[in-house]
């Protein structure tokens, strides 16, 4: 069994880095880890064990931040874009516009829809573990992430979607 105590140390930067992504704010992704660290404290003893911790803890995060989101609107979200290799000031430039375009685009999907897409680009979840995150399966995962990247691509194309 998993001490609540080692866990909230152990996955303390997953459940901010989520948090983060989700809500595009620093604050915010700060009130929701705390919110997964009490839900955390009382509901340890839900985990049975029938799936991995990691997959069990992320669903927490994940209706932790739908039910943030739900309490405050309007909302910004997510993508903390970096760039590793140096770069001139007009590509970084770019960088910064293509990044805000798509952040804006991602915070515009419904939670349905961007949860799928961060756990799957953000936290590399695979299908089956996303479906088992958001108890669906994972052919409603893969229809998800289809209609998001449709809706994406016609939010990045300046389409209305």
């Amino acid at each position: 069994m998993v001490q609540a105590e080692v866990a909230l140390e152990t996955y303390k930067d997953l459940i901010y880095s989520f948090a983060l992504r989700f809500s595009g704010d620093e604050s915010r992704a700060a009130d929701i880890t705390q919110d997964v660290f009490l839900k955390l404290y009382s509901r340890l003893h839900e985990f049975r064990g029938e799936s991995k911790f990691e997959t069990w803890l992320y669903r927490v995060v994940s209706n932790a931040c739908i039910d943030e989101q739900r309490r405050r609107k309007p909302w910004l979200s997510l993508l903390d874009f970096t760039f590793s290799r140096p770069a001139s000031q007009e590509k970084n430039a770019i960088r910064r516009q293509t990044a805000e375009s798509v952040r804006k685009a991602i915070s515009k999907l419904s939670p349905t829809l961007r949860v799928p897409v961060l756990l799957r680009y953000m936290e590399d979840l695979s299908y089956e573990e996303i479906a088992e995150v958001l108890n669906i399966s994972a052919g409603t995962v893969a229809s998800r992430l289809n209609r998001a990247h449709k809706l994406l691509e016609k939010k990045l194309h300046g389409r209305t979607a």
